[in-house]
């Protein structure tokens, strides 16, 4: 599945709060090396070398139309081709900081797992992930998936995410290799222009696997019908804008 830099970024204010609120709880003072995980255009990785500075920085990626847009934004940093589902640190690094990534990778659980053996004595694992998979943005998916001439597609096999685990199973399996592990939950209630709006943000992320599956062919239609089911699902507040509600879960894990 390809991802679009430039569609991502129609939001990036709303996108990049959750890495800003996750590096706020980030305990180290200072840094020798870091790696931004899924870095997408490199918003997140911005961040951290506002932080920190860009010394030992390094943003890593499976997309190449991501990292192409991270590099023009941050021509300075490297930023690497990798398989996050296979990848490991050739050396110990201070701070393994993930934006909205790991919820699309099987059995993460066992990733951060061992990530936590690549991080240097006192170093943070920082995590974010969606947590909305039962909003109606992500339902509806679901119903527009099974109600058009497309529905043959989703019926022989399912696009949609596995639900994240209770927060309770990450830290039992953070805690063992940490000093601390902090998880919490926020929602956000992002304010938008319009129904239409939503369909632009989730075009960017969740729905793509979506359309991908539908095929070329029925984009348009899916997207038509997904758009009134959406329209009648969030209504519009006294100043004309809908609410978008986000929930995202977060884990700091410090190594013991």
């Amino acid at each position: 599945m390809a991802w679009s830099a430039s569609q991502y970024v129609k939001f990036e204010d709303e996108r990049t709060r959750p890495a800003r609120d996750l590096l706020a709880q980030v305990p180290l003072e200072r840094i020798n090396r870091a790696i931004d995980l899924g870095c997408g255009p490199g918003n997140s990785t911005e961040l951290i070398i506002d932080r920190y500075g860009s010394a030992g920085v390094v943003g890593l990626d499976s997309d190449l139309n991501m990292l192409e847009a991270a590099r023009r934004r941050l021509p300075n940093t490297a930023f690497v081709e990798a398989n996050l589902a296979t990848w490991q640190p050739s050396e110990p690094v201070d701070l393994l900081f993930a934006n909205a990534v790991f919820q699309w990778l099987p059995d993460h659980i066992d990733l951060l797992d061992k990530l936590m053996d690549g991080l240097a004595p006192g170093g943070a694992l920082a995590v974010q992930m969606p947590d909305n998979l039962n909003e109606p943005t992500h339902l509806l998916m679901d119903e527009t998936g099974h109600a058009g001439p497309w529905k043959a597609a989703f019926a022989a096999r399912s696009v949609r995410r596995n639900p994240l685990p209770d927060p309770s199973t990450y830290y039992s399996r953070l805690i063992a290799k940490s000093a601390r592990v902090d998880i919490w939950h926020t929602i956000y209630n992002h304010p938008m222009a319009d129904a239409a709006a939503i369909v632009e943000w989730v075009k960017g992320t969740g729905l793509r696997p979506y359309l991908d599956h539908a095929g070329e062919e029925h984009r348009e239609a899916f997207l038509a019908d997904y758009h009134a089911r959406v329209e009648k699902a969030y209504p519009k507040m006294s100043d004309g804008r809908v609410l978008l509600r986000f929930p995202r879960l977060f884990m700091v894990a410090v190594k013991a």
